[in-house]
């Protein structure tokens, strides 16, 4: 395995935004949320860090790379709320085929030495709790849990 980060070229970037945040309103949405709420998070997260469908500069957005192949996207930038050492994933996702050999370690391997290399001095990222394979994953890499959201649906009659 020899993995590489290539940036995203304009046209790249417009194809995966829109998959992206569809595949981000349906997380949302199995988080708890109405389609709704996640819409409406969908959008101001959006426009904050895409004006015009087009990253910021301080947007990080690559393919994964094994040899040629793509097998994967790492979004990774500082966060907007946080002074800029705190850099976060804001996605990692190893296509399908490609899951379960090692690429997602890796990945969030290259994601420190590129947040490392442009001044980051912390690294975070969020998990949906359902996601027990990533959270796994994240801890074994000594990730610690610094916030759990719980919800309840009240919609649902308990005896």
């Amino acid at each position: 395995m020899t993995l590489t980060l290539v940036p995203m070229n304009s046209e790249r970037i417009a194809r995966w935004l829109a998959l992206g945040r569809a595949q981000y309103i349906d997380e949302r949405m199995g988080a708890g949320e109405t389609r709704a709420e996640a819409e409406a998070n969908a959008e101001a997260s959006y426009n904050t860090t895409f004006p015009d469908g087009r990253a910021t500069p301080s947007q990080k957005i690559f393919d994964v790379h094994d040899d040629g192949h793509v097998v994967g996207q790492l979004w990774i930038a500082p966060r907007h709320d946080a002074e800029p050492a705190h850099w976060w994933v804001w996605e990692i996702e190893i296509d399908e085929e490609f899951r379960g050999r090692g690429f997602g370690r890796a990945t969030m391997l290259l994601a420190e030495e590129q947040a490392r290399s442009e001044g980051a001095s912390s690294l975070g990222l969020n998990v949906f709790g359902g996601n027990a394979v990533a959270r796994g994953l994240y801890a074994s890499m000594d990730y610690r849990e610094t916030s759990i959201q719980m919800r309840k649906d009240l919609s649902i009659r308990q005896r």
